[in-house]
């Protein structure tokens, strides 16, 4: 059994996502950085969808009640096993009655833990994911909480040793991410001086931004007309302008369905650096062809398949 001593800022349970019931109106969910989330699978063997915690801003503290292999990806929270610092993007072992306790981001946003055989929770609609707006799946729907009890699943893959990622494939949490985006489907809602406002600035990610979105700040995006269509389906990476004209980026948690004008999407590859930006991450954009991402995509999806 795994202790939670201190839950942390968000703490929550997550897997690769609850996919196939957007048109039921249910969220995709799943952990908001997929890459750092499967390589802490990786790292211990896992398979790569096992349920992993995901730490958002401030990590917690747990204690362990048998030894256990363990692996943290992602954001540095300055993580301590018995008070001795560990490092990110590796595997260690937990003993018997180990303390893992982490702190606040120093780089990044979001910290993956994974053990060995992934976290057993109810299995809901194919996914162990929490989706908290509609309180479903993880450990009761719900962020961890002080006294929760979490337990060892059997989602083992493979035999694995103690290690580290190599270096070159570490991501780098920077201030200024750029992100690609594919025009469409409702870009011709805005006259080209908006579209070029948008592409030649830069836009800070809110203090209100979660895992349902990114909210951002910069310049404003104005519409030629109405910023209303009738409410049609919404997607991971769908970047909308509603009537303010500030953009707002669909994220984990994002709603089915939406009225907002959609300027395009950004893309999402297999290591999305939109998905771990820093606190205070700023992001400018670029847009892209279709057919060139798809080539990008399936050269960065050979990046996981270590």
């Amino acid at each position: 059994m795994i202790t939670t001593i201190e839950p942390g800022l968000f703490t929550t349970i997550q897997d690769q996502g609850r996919w196939g019931f957007q048109a039921y109106g249910m969220p995709i969910s799943g952990a908001m950085d997929r890459y750092a989330s499967q390589v802490a699978n990786l790292l211990v063997g896992n398979r790569p969808d096992a349920a992993v915690l995901e730490m958002t801003g401030a990590g917690g503290t747990f204690k362990f009640d048998e030894k256990q292999m363990v692996a943290v990806c992602g954001g540095d929270m300055q993580g301590l096993l018995n008070h001795m610092p560990i490092s990110n993007w590796s595997a260690f072992i937990v003993p018997r009655r180990g303390i893992l306790r982490f702190d606040t981001a120093v780089s990044g946003y979001r910290t993956y833990v994974a053990v060995r055989g992934g976290f057993e929770v109810p299995v809901v609609l194919g996914s162990r994911s929490t989706c908290t707006p509609v309180k479903i799946g993880g450990h009761e729907g719900r962020v961890l909480r002080q006294g929760d009890v979490l337990h060892v699943g059997r989602d083992m893959e493979c035999k694995t040793q103690l290690g580290s990622l190599a270096e070159g494939y570490i991501p780098q949490y920077v201030s200024q991410v750029q992100l690609r985006v594919i025009l469409g489907p409702q870009d011709t809602m805005f006259g080209s001086a908006a579209l070029d406002a948008f592409f030649c600035s830069s836009y800070k990610v809110t203090k209100q931004s979660d895992r349902t979105g990114y909210r951002l700040k910069g310049p404003k995006i104005k519409h030629l007309g109405s910023a209303d269509i009738i409410s049609e389906a919404v997607w991971l990476g769908a970047i909308q302008v509603p009537v303010h004209g500030m953009p707002f980026i669909m994220t984990a948690d994002h709603q089915t369905t939406r009225g907002y004008a959609k300027l395009g999407s950004v893309i999402r590859g297999i290591c999305p650096s939109w998905s771990r930006p820093s606190r205070v991450t700023a992001f400018v954009f670029c847009a892209v062809q279709k057919k060139r991402q798809l080539k990008s995509c399936k050269k960065s999806r050979k990046v996981i398949e270590i």
